[in-house]
């Protein structure tokens, strides 16, 4: 009976990449103590990580903080997202450094754990959450990157090597999303059905891989490749500045997996 409900619940299987190696043996010690989770561990490299995902099958990639080399540590998390959209980013931060924290999301992290702040049991829930699509941040990670958004950058999508991802209505239906307009009103503006916007939000979220309208708002406006597609560009960002801000405390167990 136990190995038919162990088969009913596949792991997820993690690969906890990082250059303090007497930190990750531990980490990965507790982790492997946890059920439904399998961990393989490798050197905190782009190289090393690449490696290792060619040969084993990984569901979420945790990343240990380099302090000393942040740029580094952003290369690395722009590789693995280029090389391997559908696995999970997940920093483990030893600081919430302010720049760091916009550039990892930037960079294509889902997932943002302060290890210096946040319990063993967090990072668990952390880890099950970011599987399942949604974005685990902390309030204080939230308002770096809503500071972030007073610098002009636009909401169309695009993949690793700057193609678009959206047609040219769904980045309308993006922009106008980010502005903290509801499926109504965005119908009316772009003369369809509310029912239409409805199916195109659904087909967006398919498209980038989120699951509502905050996690379209965060995807959009940290994508690092974006150029000014709205209309008007100048209100989009102090309006989605309000959107994320109205959506933090609403979506809080969607955003960091609280109870």
């Amino acid at each position: 009976m136990k190995s038919r409900s162990h088969a009913s619940h596949p792991s997820i299987r993690i690969l906890l990449a990082d250059s303090n190696q007497t930190q990750a043996q531990l980490l990965s010690s507790a982790l492997r103590r946890q059920p439904g989770l399998s961990v393989t561990c490798c050197r905190g490299e782009l190289s090393d990580c690449l490696q290792a995902l060619r040969s084993t099958e990984v569901d979420v990639v945790l990343v240990g903080d380099t302090p000393t080399d942040h740029i580094h540590l952003i290369d690395i998390l722009h590789g693995l997202h280029a090389n391997y959209p559908p696995i999970r980013l997940i920093l483990l931060l030893d600081s919430d450094d302010r720049s760091l924290v916009v550039d990892a999301l930037r960079a294509g992290a889902r997932g943002l754990f302060c290890r210096a702040s946040e319990p063993f049991r967090a990072l668990c829930r952390c880890i099950s959450v970011v599987h399942q699509g949604q974005i685990w941040a902390s309030s204080e990670h939230i308002s770096c990157l809503i500071e972030a958004l007073r610098s002009p950058r636009s909401t169309r999508i695009v993949n690793a090597k700057g193609e678009g991802l959206l047609t040219a209505r769904e980045n309308q239906v993006v922009s106008l999303v980010a502005e903290g307009i509801g499926n109504r009103e965005i119908a009316q503006q772009l003369g369809v059905k509310e029912n239409t916007v409805k199916k195109s939000l659904l087909r967006i979220y398919d498209k980038v891989g989120i699951s509502n309208r905050v996690e379209l708002v965060l995807y959009a406006l940290t994508n690092r490749s974006m150029q000014i597609d709205a209309p008007n560009p100048a209100k989009v960002f102090p309006s989605s500045e309000r959107l994320v801000s109205r959506s933090v405390e609403a979506s809080r167990i969607k955003l960091l997996g609280t109870n």
